[in-house]
């Protein structure tokens, strides 16, 4: 079973503008008309949830940040370059 990997990126950015889950959560809704819970949204930091490509995008604009500094790891930007190498 592959481990989840919590997703420090989204914390941070949350945490730099002192914002709860909570305040996520509402903004999403009041800016971008996407309605989820506060639980959900604690899941999508955990890594335990991945959200929808809108959702992704949505959370990224919030942070003003590129969605994949949030949802691509290192690690996951890793193994495809390891891959890309073993194709080559």
């Amino acid at each position: 079973m592959k481990a989840n990997i919590r997703r420090t990126k989204l914390v941070e950015c949350r945490k730099s503008k002192n914002w709860l889950q909570k305040d996520v959560v509402e903004k999403l809704s009041e800016e971008f008309n996407i309605n989820i819970t506060e639980s959900y949204y604690g899941m999508i930091e955990q890594g335990v949830r991945t959200p929808s490509l809108n959702i992704a995008l949505a959370i990224a604009t919030l942070f003003e940040v590129e969605a994949t500094e949030i949802f691509l790891g290192s690690n996951t930007t890793f193994c495809c370059e390891l891959g890309e190498k073993q194709l080559a």
